[in-house]
């Protein structure tokens, strides 16, 4: 796979099955990843259906699955590790992400992320105690309440470990 410029649109991701923790940090850093997970399962023709989608969507088809992979030509990467943190450094070095945390997709559903309001916030039982200085987001189809906590604090280390100085 080659890298696009930087200054075309934001790239937008379909990752298979065997992805899904990294289609999650795919949306915590602000891409548009669409996960196989979210297909009815069962279906034979799956492998060519994300092909159709991938092609029709402009998406990078992310799979360990290698001849899936074949299948998909440029429109696709073979992930080669069962690390995430590897498979990270695998797309970052391919020039297909920049790494950071951006808060701007919904980690389950992919749905973009708005400004919580102080009612969303404080209607969530799983909100922190203190709001000062924190920043909320709020998924309008999941309805989940997203910060920068300790969990983004550490994706945030990892992610900035992962890159050279």
């Amino acid at each position: 796979m080659s890298p696009r410029s930087t200054e075309q649109s934001p790239r937008r991701f379909l990752t298979d099955r065997m992805l899904g923790t990294l289609t999650r940090y795919l949306r915590f850093m602000g891409y548009d990843t669409m996960s196989a997970n979210s297909l009815s399962r069962g279906n034979t023709r799956e492998d060519t259906l994300l092909l159709e989608i991938a092609t029709r969507d402009d998406r990078i088809l992310l799979t360990r699955d290698r001849e899936l992979a074949r299948r998909g030509g440029v429109q696709a990467v073979c992930i080669a590790s069962g690390d995430i943190m590897q498979q990270v450094r695998q797309i970052v070095d391919l020039g297909l992400i920049e790494p950071g945390i951006r808060m701007t997709r919904c980690s389950i559903c992919n749905a973009r992320l708005r400004p919580a309001t102080l009612r969303e916030i404080h209607e969530t039982r799983y909100a922190p105690g203190s709001v000062r200085g924190r920043e909320f987001f709020w998924c309008p189809t999941c309805r989940k309440l997203y910060w920068m906590g300790s969990h983004g604090d550490n994706l945030k280390k990892r992610l900035k470990e992962l890159l050279p100085p």
